[in-house]
């Protein structure tokens, strides 16, 4: 096992995590192969032509953690959410006008975060989560989980996220737990 210091975390802009789309993929892969999310290579191609267009926002950060030889073994990467975002009307249950509220800058939207399994536990999870956020100003981090995703939850919570409902992000999507971070 890699010790958690040898472990690198770098910062990329939309033009640089396209250009490591390799590694995203690799790590993305793996990760949501397993239970409970249990992708399929379809879906993993879904996701990554997603990707291409998310990386040419102009406010896309990601987040890549690697080890020493630069093996990838984590990833983060989001954008905040337009004024136009629909998100918020995926709810199941609607929530106030106040925290539905968008304007470009407000809220960030963690779309991927997933670290490897032979590396979770040694902190690079919160060292991608600081990384991806440490460049932003936005009020608030907001990210979609599925309920069975205990492990995830935990650590989401120990963060400080709250679960704020329920929603589902695509047309056949399981219902996820929306949940949000209160940056300021």
């Amino acid at each position: 096992m890699t010790a958690p210091e040898a472990i690198t975390v770098e910062s990329l802009d939309g033009p640089a995590a396209a250009r490591s789309e390799p590694a995203f993929r690799l790590v993305y892969a793996e990760v949501f192969a397993e239970e409970p999310y249990e992708e399929t290579p379809e879906s993993v191609a879904a996701t990554f032509r997603r990707f291409r267009s998310q990386v040419r926002k102009s406010t896309f950060r990601a987040a890549l953690a690697r080890t020493a030889c630069g093996e990838p073994v984590g990833i983060a990467y989001g954008h905040p959410l337009s004024a136009a975002a629909d998100w918020w009307d995926r709810l199941v249950t609607p929530v106030p006008a106040d925290l539905r509220r968008e304007d470009g800058q407000r809220t960030f939207g963690l779309m991927e975060f997933a670290v490897r399994k032979h590396w979770r536990g040694l902190g690079v999870g919160r060292r991608l989560h600081e990384a991806l956020l440490a460049e932003g100003n936005e009020e608030r981090v907001m990210l979609n989980a599925l309920p069975d995703a205990e492990a995830a939850h935990t650590a989401y919570r120990s963060w400080g996220y709250r679960k704020v409902g329920e929603a589902h992000p695509g047309e056949s999507a399981v219902l996820y737990d929306v949940m949000v971070l209160q940056l300021r």
